[in-house]
C-alpha cells in the first residue's frame, strides 16, 4: 500500500461536513470516581445536539450497555433514528484519542480510509488499553474501509487541522518520551505528513495545568477556519497557566501558513480554577466540538462562560453555539472534544 499522502488522502478540518460523530459510551467508573452517574444527563444532551445534524455512532460492549445508553438518550430527547450502536468493547470513553482517524480523497475509488495509530493511554498512564487500541481497525472491518497502521503512538486530541495542509500540535505531548522515545521531532513530522496528508506542521510548546495527556492541543489552540485560530489565555497573572499560555500566544503570532499568511488569532479566556478533591481539573472552553450545525462548548458554572460562548459564536456565524455544563464531565479530565471523533462526509 502506498502511504495515504501519496494516494492523495488528507484529514479534513473538523468544520468540514460530517457523515457522523463517533463516541465510546462512558462506563469506566475509575475515570469518574464517585461521579460517573452524574455525567450521563449532560453527555446525553451532547448526543442530542449531535443527532440534530448527523449520525451518531456509539461503541458499546454488550446488549446491557446498549439498553442502559438508550434509556439515558431517550430521557434526554435524542432522535434515536440518528443513533447507531456498534458492539466494539472499549476500556474507556475518550474516542478522540482511540477512535479512527478518517482521511478522504474524493477522486479515489476508495474515497475514505482509516489510520489506526498505536494507542497507549497517554504514556501508559491508565492500563489496560488493549480494547481501545483496536477500535479503528474494527470500524474499518465493519465498513470495509482500508486501514493503515503507522506503528507509532498518536492521539487525535494532540493534533488540530485547518483542512488546507496545516497541522498544529504541541511539543509537550508529541515529543514526550512516554509516546515515541525512539523518534526525533523531524521523524515525527514525517509521520504526520505521510499519514495525515498535511504539508506543514506548526508547534506550540505548552498544554494546560491538570491535563493528564501531557498537553493536548485541543485544550489550547483550535482552527475555526483555514487561517484563524482560537487560543486560550489566562487573564490572572498569578495563575499557573498564565505564562504557559502567553508562551503559546507568542509562538502563534510568529507562525506563517503555507501561503505566507499570518494566523488570525482570537483570544479566549480560560475558566476559573476548577478544583475537585484537591485536584486541579483541565477545564478549557477550547475543548468544543464542531458538528454540522452546532458548536458544542463545555461550560463550568463560571462567570466567564457567557463571554466565551459569545466569542466562539462570533467565529462560527453559520452554526448555533450551545453551552453544556461540563463541570462533572471534566472530573474525567476531558470534555466534549476528547469524547468524540468526526467521520467526514465524502
Amino acid at each position: 500500500m502506498k502511504l495515504p499522502k501519496e494516494s492523495g488522502y488528507y484529514f479534513p478540518a473538523e468544520f468540514a461536513p460530517h457523515e457522523a460523530t463517533w463516541l465510546s459510551w462512558p462506563h469506566k467508573e475509575a475515570s469518574w470516581p464517585g461521579k460517573i452517574e452524574s455525567i450521563y444527563p449532560n453527555y446525553s444532551l451532547f448526543v442530542k445536539y449531535l443527532a440534530l445534524s448527523e449520525k451518531v455512532r456509539i461503541n458499546i460492549a454488550n446488549d446491557a450497555m446498549q439498553i442502559f445508553a438508550t434509556q439515558h438518550l431517550e430521557t434526554a430527547g435524542v432522535n434515536m433514528k440518528q443513533v447507531e450502536f456498534f458492539m466494539h468493547p472499549t476500556n474507556d470513553a475518550w474516542c478522540r484519542d482511540h477512535g479512527p482517524a478518517f482521511l478522504i480523497n474524493p477522486e479515489a475509488v476508495e474515497k475514505k480510509v482509516i489510520v489506526d495509530w498505536n494507542y497507549n493511554a497517554w504514556g501508559n498512564k491508565y492500563p489496560p488499553f488493549d480494547l481501545d487500541d483496536v477500535i479503528p481497525t474494527l470500524i474499518g472491518k465493519h465498513f470495509n474501509i482500508p486501514v493503515y497502521h503507522p506503528g507509532i503512538v498518536m492521539e487525535g486530541g494532540s493534533v488540530e487541522f485547518n483542512g488546507n495542509g496545516t497541522l498544529l500540535t504541541s511539543t509537550a505531548c508529541l515529543l514526550n518520551k512516554n509516546r515515541n522515545p525512539h523518534l526525533s521531532q523531524g521523524q515525527i513530522e514525517n509521520y504526520l505528513y505521510d499519514y495525515y496528508g498535511v504539508e506543514q506542521v506548526l508547534w506550540v510548546n505548552e498544554g494546560i495545568i491538570g491535563d493528564d495527556t501531557d498537553g493536548h492541543i485541543d485544550d489550547t489552540v483550535r482552527f475555526v477556519n483555514e487561517d484563524t485560530v482560537i487560543t486560550v489565555i489566562e487573564e490572572n497573572r498569578n495563575d499557573e497557566n498564565y505564562e504557559l499560555l502567553q508562551s503559546n500566544l507568542a509562538q502563534l503570532k510568529k507562525m506563517r501558513l503555507l501561503n505566507g499568511k499570518q494566523l488570525t488569532i482570537i483570544e479566549l479566556p480560560m475558566p476559573g480554577e476548577i478544583i475537585f478533591e484537591d485536584q486541579r481539573l483541565p477545564g478549557s472552553y477550547a475543548n468544543f466540538y464542531i458538528s454540522n450545525k452546532h458548536v458544542i462548548v463545555p461550560t463550568f458554572r463560571c462567570d466567564r462562560d457567557e463571554k466565551s460562548l459569545q466569542i466562539i459564536a462570533g467565529c462560527f456565524p453559520g452554526r448555533e453555539v450551545v453551552g453544556i455544563d461540563s463541570t462533572d464531565i471534566i472530573w474525567g479530565l476531558g470534555s466534549f472534544h476528547c469524547l468524540s471523533q468526526q467521520e467526514p462526509l465524502v
